[in-house]
């Protein structure tokens, strides 16, 4: 495809993209609520387009179709429980949304430093997600260059496509904070699937039918079984559906969404609309998995199958200019919300606890007196100081090029497995304790980082098996041994399990319990 066609696309969704952010502004952002969580107001069908366009990122269109392309159906699979293991929002959803109405919480990782009383938890926690989350926009950005460049058949490059994303991100975070993302993440998420849609139902007829489809699928040895060729084996399998079965909890950039609806209803639209997104988008992104392997059996690797498929005559050239617009918006709404994720995780849990008090039961916001909103200015300067430099080492990592697309995100996120014990410790076992937290993410994350920097599999399976085992472990001995805040804790828990007979919709308190400044 002619390199001017697809910067033509690009310009236009530039545009597009920044009149949205734009209009999105209403007024200025002074608090960390206001900037990290769109006032806490977002409503349900923004709520559940901008959680899809930031789950669904480079991972599907390039890695995922790539996961199907290498190894047939198996990425079927693999992706399905995937949405199974969303159902965990049904339990948790909930609870986050509670806890963070009632105490105020702008971070999962200040969740978890208020919920054990110990900053050095919360510090812990934020700095892993840093060490593990960067790998994970990086591949955002290896997405989009390796995008552009494979649509363009090398005139545009790999430094320019991931230049590119990285500049349009950095800004759209800068706009307005989540508010804009949010509005922009509408917008990507409608153009993505409704496009996809076209395209699979155009290569389908042009194909022959579904008849001739499943045909020449069947033909194919490693298609349609598993493990089909040898790529799904069972500890393949296991390996990268585990990190993908509690993505939604243990990582930061999808649980700190929790906090954002206006209401239990807006929560609940917000999941709906996320399981049917999910749902409809996978077996799109399959199907074009499986045509690239019918059509072009000799791609050097398998994230080519989508810009290949693109670049092809079997898409119309508009259709599918759109359709890359919507991947790469995709993939920048990813690295939107996690350079937001980190950078407020950096600033409200890494800079400000030594300004914060969390052995007090004060139930006064700080937000409300001068000092609060000091500490709150400081506390914003620093987290949008942190964006671009999260950027940068993202741009940084994303330049080593590393494996497929879908291998590396799964590789991210089994580091992030690691929360997992505290985050559900934190709802249902009052006997947690700092210590154990602690001791947990450092332990299971070194050896996570071990296995996967010498990439061994230890009996076989994949990091994400012994960093959730041994994460669990050392968090339920260490806890054991040491002296829990038992009265706390259960007065946490009772809030996250708080059930009202007028309906959906609960009101947000006036006072928040964490708020910032000298606050707990």
């Amino acid at each position: 495809m002619d390199a001017s066609w697809i910067w033509l696309g690009v310009a236009i969704y530039v545009v597009i993209a920044l009149a949205a952010a734009v209009l999105s502004r209403r007024g200025t952002s002074r608090t960390m609520s206001d900037y990290f969580l769109g006032s806490r107001r977002m409503g349900g069908f923004v709520s559940a387009m901008s959680y899809s366009a930031t789950t669904y990122s480079a991972f599907m269109m390039i890695g995922l179709a790539g996961l199907t392309y290498a190894g047939g159906v198996g990425a079927l699979g693999f992706e399905l429980l995937y949405l199974c293991g969303v159902t965990l929002m049904l339990i948790f959803g909930p609870r986050f949304w509670r806890v963070g109405q009632a105490y105020g919480y702008v971070t999962p990782t200040e969740m978890i430093g208020h919920r054990y009383r110990s900053k050095a938890a919360g510090a812990t926690t934020a700095l892993a997600s840093c060490l593990f989350l960067i790998p994970y926009a990086a591949v955002q950005l290896a997405g989009v260059g390796y995008l552009l460049s494979g649509m363009s058949g090398g005139a545009i490059t790999f430094t320019q496509g991931t230049t590119v994303a990285t500049v349009l991100a950095i800004i759209f975070a800068m706009v307005a904070g989540l508010r804009s993302v949010a509005w922009t993440d509408s917008l990507q998420a409608v153009v993505m699937i409704v496009s996809a849609s076209l395209v699979v139902i155009l290569v389908i007829r042009q194909l022959g039918g579904l008849g001739t489809f499943f045909d020449r699928l069947a033909a194919d040895p490693g298609a349609l079984s598993v493990p089909g060729t040898g790529y799904f084996t069972f500890s393949t399998f296991l390996a990268l559906t585990l990190p993908w079965i509690f993505f939604m909890i243990s990582n930061p950039q999808v649980s700190q969404r929790l906090y954002t609806p206006g209401s239990l209803r807006d929560l609940r639209r917000m999941m709906l609309g996320f399981m049917a997104f999910g749902f409809i988008y996978t077996m799109i992104t399959v199907v074009w998995g499986l045509t690239a392997r019918l059509e072009f059996q000799d791609l050097a690797s398998g994230d080519q199958a989508t810009p290949t498929l693109l670049a092809s005559g079997l898409v119309p050239l508009p259709l599918g200019i759109i359709v890359m617009v919507g991947i790469m918006a995709a993939a920048i709404s990813t690295i939107d919300s996690i350079m937001l994720t980190l950078s407020s995780m950096v600033s409200r849990d890494v800079y400000a606890p030594a300004a914060r008090r969390l052995g007090s039961d004060e139930h006064t916001s700080a937000e409300h007196t001068s000092a609060g909103h000091s500490a709150e200015g400081r506390q914003l300067l620093v987290g949008k100081l942190v964006i671009p430099v999260i950027a940068v080492l993202a741009y940084g990592f994303a330049h080593l090029q590393l494996d497929l697309i879908a291998v590396l995100s799964v590789s991210a996120s089994a580091g992030l497995l690691v929360m997992v014990p505290p985050i559900i410790g934190a709802f249902f076992w009052k006997r947690g304790t700092a210590a154990g937290v602690i001791t947990s993410v450092l332990v299971a994350g070194a050896i996570v980082l071990y296995l996967e920097a010498t990439s061994t599999r230890f009996l076989g399976q994949g990091s994400g098996v012994w960093g959730i085992l041994a994460a669990t472990s050392v968090f339920i001995l260490v806890s054991l041994a040491t002296r829990a805040p038992a009265e706390h804790a259960e007065d946490f828990i009772k809030t996250s399990r708080r059930r009202r007979k007028a309906g959906s919709a609960e009101p947000t308190p006036a006072a928040p319990a964490i708020a910032t400044g000298s606050q707990r």
